[in-house]
């Protein structure tokens, strides 16, 4: 096999996961690319980091791949975007950078999928389930939100429908997601959105109850033929609660595919539409039966990709390997493992499903659990990222002290 050269744009956790990944699996380096250093890949041993400024600007993207290519000819590179503006800067380039191997979906996903509407349009297509929503296309007033205009009742949820554009437009106060107890909340977080600049459509929503642990996250790849190979289901058991991080997963347990009850629509929807590489889906459970809704897809590997890896399924291998392979098998993973950022004690006390904390207990005493920065080849007679690491776990403490909303009993 020739030499495999792994080159992430970004330096946040989904960053170090995919790196990883590509350690445990080929024993390589990775190369890195962002305006900035972050913790999470801070000091480490198994990514070569490069700051670079204005790397959110397609001609220096461009002109940073291509010299890097240039300066390694012979290794195959294999480039990821571990951001949502990243990747959408690869899928929108992948064909001016022919060095690469781009396990990531063709330009035109940009403009239908990865936008909300459009998504739940696919969705309904295909009869995949998710939440009452109403669309808009500019501010509104408080009197054409009330629940009668929009048939479904308050506290709703509130999102732009473009998550890349979103973020183009920073304000204080900004969120990932919204809540909106009353008709003026939503008309003042709407008008505050476009205000800033978003230009956009956006997504009201029902809420559907229910804490972190009904919500799932699943991982699809899919080959450069548009076949998908592999996919994998996690039972989150907790999220991050601070503001510009609501929604990140910080623990997971992986599930069997099967108790999705529609996993084989997605897979039908996402080889009908020929879509290849990563897709990442969020989808929350109702509470009743085996009703799930599904939120949205994001274009890439999740943020929390290693829980993927530590239950088998390499996202190193399979972008390596299987994306072009020709295979047409598909890998549903069965088994279960307790993955986690945050420490342990954290995931346990913050949790508040109880039969999931006893389930994640027994797949630690299985040894059947991780942490994506605890990795011992990267923290062995490394002062510095130990340190740094032990600080990142000791901050998470902090943060949901301060933030999670009810303090479990």
């Amino acid at each position: 096999m020739e030499t495999i050269l792994p080159v992430l744009l970004g330096a946040d956790l989904n960053c170090y996961n995919v790196a990883r990944a590509f350690h445990e699996q080929y024993g390589v380096v990775s190369y890195a690319f962002g305006r900035y250093a972050i913790s999470a890949t801070k000091y480490s041993r198994i990514v070569r980091f490069t700051a670079v400024p204005d790397l959110d600007t397609e001609e220096t993207m461009l002109r940073v791949l291509r010299g890097f290519a240039a300066a390694h000819p012979q290794e195959k590179k294999i480039l990821f975007g571990c951001t949502d503006d990243y990747a959408a800067m690869i899928i929108r380039n992948q064909t001016a950078l022919p060095e690469y191997l781009c396990p990531c979906p063709a330009p035109r996903f940009l403009d239908t999928v990865s936008r909300k509407a459009e998504f739940y349009e696919v969705c309904a297509r295909y009869g995949i389930p998710y939440p009452k929503t109403v669309v808009l296309t500019g501010a509104e007033s408080a009197d054409a939100l009330t629940e009668a205009r929009l048939g479904f009742p308050y506290p709703i949820i509130v999102k732009p429908s473009s998550s890349v554009e979103y973020w183009k437009h920073p304000f204080d106060g900004m969120k990932k997601v919204y809540v909106a107890d009353t008709a003026e909340d939503a008309a003042r977080i709407i008008s505050e959105i476009y205000g800033a600049g978003y230009g956009e459509r956006m997504i009201l929503q029902e809420r559907i109850p229910g804490g972190d642990e009904h919500m799932r996250v699943l991982t699809a790849f899919s080959d450069k033929n548009g076949r998908v190979r592999a996919m994998c289901l996690g039972h989150t058991m907790l999220e991050e609660h601070t503001p510009k991080g609501l929604g990140n997963h910080a623990a997971i347990v992986t599930e069997p595919v099967s108790r999705l009850p529609f996993a084989d629509k997605i897979r039908a929807m996402l080889e009908d539409l020929g879509y290849t590489g990563f897709s990442n889906f969020d989808i929350k459970y109702t509470g009743e039966g085996d009703e799930f809704r599904v939120f949205e897809i994001n274009l890439r590997q999740g943020r929390s990709n290693y829980y993927v890896t530590a239950a088998g399924l390499n996202i190193a291998r399979l972008a390596a390997e299987v994306f072009e392979d020709g295979g047409t098998d598909c890998t549903l993973c069965e088994k279960e493992h307790f993955w986690r950022l945050v420490p342990k004690s954290v995931a346990y006390t913050y949790t508040e499903d109880k039969a999931l904390i006893a389930r994640a207990k027994e797949l630690e005493r299985a040894g059947e659990s991780s942490c994506s920065v605890l990795y011992k080849p990267d923290l062995r007679f490394n002062l510095l990222r130990r340190i740094c690491v032990g600080e990142m776990l000791r901050r998470q403490k902090g943060k949901f002290k301060q933030y999670y909303p009810v303090r479990p009993e």
